[in-house]
């Protein structure tokens, strides 16, 4: 649980930043070279390195250097768990409100009799 729990801290930090979602985005469409992915941003190609060192640390993405090209892949595994986080999440409060509408409606039972 903590493990996992750790691995979502590091995907959510990925993603608290723009520039990383932009990235993020961008590689759902097909891999991609970091010079590619850098060219929408005004920033030196070390700071953007940067971003892509953290997305790669949470796991969000992989990259591969062939050459003097290094070349970004999306790994969407880490973005699945995520979203089963986000799903169970939504469970959790859809109960809640389930349980207030029935709370709600019995009170408004009691106050129709009364």
């Amino acid at each position: 649980m903590d493990n996992c729990v750790t691995h979502l801290d590091s995907v959510f930090h990925a993603l608290a930043d723009p520039t990383r979602r932009a990235v993020v985005q961008r590689l759902v469409e097909g891999p991609a070279p970091v010079k590619e992915l850098a060219a929408p941003f005004k920033m030196a190609l070390p700071s953007f390195m940067k971003h892509i060192s953290v997305l790669e640390a949470a796991g969000l993405i992989a990259s591969q250097k062939q050459g003097r090209v290094r070349t970004c892949t999306l790994k969407p595994g880490q973005l699945e768990a995520a979203e089963k986080w986000f799903g169970e999440q939504r469970a959790i409060w859809a109960s809640r409100y389930d349980n207030l509408d029935n709370l709600l409606t019995t009170l408004k039972g009691e106050t129709n009799e009364t």
